[in-house]
């Protein structure tokens, strides 16, 4: 059963914070990477691009874990263990769009590069933890 994230873990998520994603490459070595991010419901929604190590990584490993902290205040921190429980291109294209207006407030994204193949990834919250208690 996943935990459920507080209403001040979600004030968190509403603002322009940079989520950091650890992964585990094949051979088992962690890899961060600070990401965009939203929820839908309780699960978290990323976007990457099929070919980079993260999208790799989730493909090859559903585990992983994400952390936040509120710009607002420095002890105010999410971190979840959470499990990929989808990756799609379906759509994708649009949700980095959406990404694009929550943190550059801007309709589209504009660092696409040609050929790129957009993936979002949706991830089930298995564990929460939050400093404060919220």
């Amino acid at each position: 059963m996943s935990d459920v994230l507080s209403p001040a873990a979600r004030a968190i998520f509403a603002k322009k914070v940079l989520a950091h994603v650890a992964t585990l490459g094949q051979d088992g070595a962690p890899q961060v990477t600070p990401v965009w991010t939203m929820l839908d419901g309780d699960d978290v929604i990323i976007n990457t691009a099929l070919g980079r190590a993260k999208a790799r990584n989730l493909a090859n490993d559903a585990r992983v874990a994400i952390s936040l902290t509120d710009p607002d205040d420095q002890y105010s921190v999410i971190a979840i263990r959470g499990s990929v429980i989808g990756f799609t291109t379906e759509g994708a294209d649009e949700v980095i769009d959406a990404l694009a207006k929550k943190y550059l407030d801007l309709d589209s994204y504009p660092m696409r590069t040609e050929g790129e193949v957009r993936v979002t990834v949706r991830i089930q919250t298995d564990r929460i933890s939050q400093q404060p208690q919220g």
